[in-house]
């Protein structure tokens, strides 16, 4: 990892990104605490060509997005545009539509329209990515929601984007998870878990108890390309906690 890999993701920055002056007051800002990108998520309704202004005047690329599933099903080809304009190669989807899961046969359709999906995306030279929650750990029968996703997908058109916080919560050490995905993931989700009043909290990254020196060295070792800090919830300003992350990270990173 070097510096110019480690984004921040804006739904961390969410309630200040809601119209155009706000999200580029956040960009500023992001861009004033050392990030080289940003990825795209839980923004305002701002027009493509006005993020894609904002995100070019504070010097940041856009390095992957969330969209919704219907914006891959039934919104496809705008998607596309908006990534080629973003200049954007990740469209990543941040959960598994709700009809999907609770079942092995669930995740199984799940991973082949969704490799369907990416599939097409990859005739444009675009990638599948999927964030994980903690919900995918659980287990039917001898395998879990993930085991099921990574076994059943196209290895080429479904990739992941793995958060860190959301596999240690669902009981499996990250090493081993980053581990299990090589060569299909390349964006991360980075944040950390801090127990707080014998509660498990969101924590920037070095702030909590999760082993961040092997994750990243896990993230080198299968050929990471970006490492986003997310935090779903902060618990100071959120553009302070993007700043303790990002010092934190820079300490690990290689000249």
């Amino acid at each position: 990892m070097k510096r110019e890999q480690i984004a921040a993701q804006l739904y961390t920055l969410r309630d200040y990104c809601k119209d155009e002056a706000g999200l580029r007051a956040s960009l500023r800002k992001v861009k004033a605490i050392g990030y080289s990108a940003v990825q795209v998520s839980g923004i305002g309704p701002i027009p493509a060509h006005a993020v894609k202004s904002a995100a070019d005047d504070n010097g940041l690329a856009i390095c992957a997005t969330h969209v919704g599933f219907d914006a891959l099903t039934e919104r496809l080809q705008e998607t596309i545009a908006t990534h080629k304009l973003w200049n954007c190669r990740y469209v990543g989807l941040g959960s598994i539509p709700e009809r999907y899961r609770g079942s092995a046969d669930g995740y199984a359709a799940f991973a082949e329209a969704a490799s369907e999906i990416g599939k097409q995306l990859l005739e444009h030279r675009l990638h599948f990515v999927y964030h994980n929650h903690r919900f995918e750990f659980q287990r039917y029968g001898a395998r879990n929601g993930m085991d099921i996703l990574r076994e059943q997908s196209h290895p080429e058109a479904f990739g992941f984007e793995l958060d860190t916080y959301w596999v240690q919560a669902g009981g499996v050490n990250p090493v081993d998870a980053i581990h299990q995905v090589k060569g299909r993931m390349a964006v991360v989700h980075l944040k950390d878990m801090a127990i707080i009043n014998d509660a498990q909290c969101f924590a920037e990254i070095g702030e909590g108890n999760m082993n961040f020196p092997a994750i990243i060295q896990a993230c080198r070792d299968i050929g990471t390309e970006w490492y986003v800090v997310e935090q779903d919830e902060c618990m100071r300003d959120p553009f302070e906690s993007l700043e303790i992350s990002y010092r934190y990270l820079s300490g690990l990173a290689q000249a």
